[in-house]
């Protein structure tokens, strides 16, 4: 059963707003932070990570966004350039804002950490002046992130692409991606976050970003309540993610799909969700199943996880299903569905 509709005859497959920003993963990882010397440089930011993650799987894809003027911000344009982003709505700061910095802490292939660097940041430099309608108009989808929420002007200009995507039915997909950087406290996160959900079509996040989402309107809720609560203002998926326990799919017509994880060796304990995000909407673009769309998140999330990078790493079609059918042979063909 399709539960998105999407407008095919548009060229644009999907528009991600927000962060674009810098990785530094440790090449001498597990250890601490403090004792890491040296570091790989990714582009990074989830929903940069997403974009580069579609457009490998064969999607087309633009982005919306401010970068720094500087080697960095030509650094993450020339990457998006590369891999057939579309860069035409992704413009420099004028006033010396600077790219996010992301150092990520290996301790063990369970246990990482993340040190970020959001003070006077570029991606929290996008207004309404770079919203553009047209552009919004041509594509199936946009994307938006949730740290793009966290200060003006950048949450109003993301209030602004998602009023015209609801004008010219563009699918609105919401990855609530909680980063604690630049918000002031709990309830202007729930304001922002369920301003957003009320009018999603897709929202995608793990149980703490739903229960932050929801703090003000229904708190302590179990899943198949956060799920019926955003079906109720018109959402038609809800994904939510409960780490090496899985995910599950909730529809708006009541039905409820669930995956675990496939079995791997992990590197990290981060970017598997960026993974999985690209994937399993890529699943929906091509009108699968949704069982076979979350099982198909599930192993390009698995996929990054033992990769050190995240953007880097971002695996193509071929790749994720040979890693299925290579899964289903070692330990049976039900291993990841529930």
């Amino acid at each position: 059963m399709a539960y998105i509709t999407f407008e095919d005859d548009r060229p644009i497959d999907i528009i991600p707003i927000g962060r674009i920003a810098i990785d530094f993963n440790p090449v001498d990882y597990y250890k601490p932070l403090s004792e890491s010397t040296t570091f790989k440089k990714y582009l990074g930011g989830s929903p940069a990570n997403i974009a580069v993650g579609m457009a490998r799987l064969g999607r087309k894809v633009g982005f919306i966004a401010k970068v720094s003027k500087d080697q960095f911000g030509d650094f993450v344009v020339n990457y998006f350039d590369k891999e057939g982003i579309d860069t035409k709505h992704v413009s420099r700061c004028t006033k010396g804002e600077k790219l996010g910095l992301t150092f990520t802490e290996i301790l063990s292939d369970t246990e990482s950490s993340i040190l970020m660097y959001r003070d006077g940041i570029a991606d929290l430099q996008l207004s309404v002046e770079d919203i553009d309608e047209q552009y919004i108009k041509k594509s199936k989808a946009i994307l938006i992130s949730g740290t793009a929420l966290a200060m003006s002007p950048s949450r109003e200009a993301v209030l602004k692409a998602m009023t015209l995507a609801k004008k010219h039915k563009t699918v609105v997909i919401f990855d609530i991606d909680y980063r604690p950087y630049n918000w002031k406290n709990d309830d202007e996160i729930a304001i922002y976050y369920s301003s957003v959900a009320m009018n999603s079509d897709i929202i995608l996040g793990s149980r703490e970003e739903f229960d932050l989402t929801q703090k003000l309107i229904a708190p302590n809720s179990s899943d198949k309540e956060t799920a019926a609560l955003w079906h109720s203002y018109g959402s038609k998926i809800v994904v939510i993610k409960h780490g090496k326990e899985g995910s599950t799919a909730y529809t708006n017509d009541g039905s409820d799909y669930s995956i675990k994880p496939f079995p791997v060796k992990l590197l990290k304990s981060f970017g598997g969700g960026d993974g999985y995000a690209s994937a399993f909407l890529y699943g929906l673009f091509e009108g699968w199943d949704m069982i076979d769309c979350l099982e198909f998140g599930s192993a390009s999330a698995a996929l990054l996880v033992a990769s050190h990078g995240c953007s880097e790493d971002m695996p193509s079609v071929e790749a994720v299903k040979n890693f299925i059918v290579e899964s289903k042979l070692k330990y049976g063909d039900m291993i990841a569905r529930v």
